[in-house]
């Protein structure tokens, strides 16, 4: 009985649609994939901070950590989605097919992995500029205002 084929454009969407929850490494490695399981962990934690801001507002100081875990996270799935997307066919295939030969169609490139490729850029753009904007506008404003503490007199 031969291995599974791994198809390249299933793998790109499923790091896309799925990458935060390891599927795309579930696919290719199977559920013994330890790292795979890491994957959910700080989206959770991102998911956290997003419950903690519309709870307690935006001056919760946890959620500014937190938030930023799930940009990273969702930029990480886009990036790998990148990664496999543009990857030669003979790469993909040595490396995720090695019972097929070089040039066999799993690791073929299509339109839709290209469409897949086009939305990753979109998304792990946004959700990498969008965390990091999110984290250094928070840290700013805190910093401005323990400075303004210091900076005025006490009234006394």
């Amino acid at each position: 009985m031969s291995a599974a084929r791994k198809n390249k454009t299933l793998a790109v969407w499923l790091a896309l649609l799925g990458g935060t929850l390891g599927l795309h490494r579930f696919y290719l490695r199977g559920l013994g994939d330890w790292v795979g399981w890491l994957h959910p962990v700080p989206a959770a934690l991102g998911w956290w901070g997003v419950d903690r801001v519309l709870t307690y507002g935006q001056d919760d100081k946890l959620s500014w950590v937190l938030i930023p875990l799930l940009g990273a996270t969702v930029a990480a799935s886009c990036l790998m989605a990148i990664i496999y997307a543009l990857t030669e066919k003979e790469k993909w295939n040595q490396q995720f097919n090695p019972a097929l030969a070089a040039d066999a169609s799993a690791g073929s490139t299509n339109w839709l992995t290209i469409g897949a490729l086009v939305f990753s850029l979109l998304v792990g753009t946004t959700a990498f500029m969008g965390s990091l904007v999110y984290g250094l506008e928070k840290y700013f404003v805190y910093a401005v205002a323990e400075g303004n503490k210091i900076s005025q007199p006490d009234a006394d």
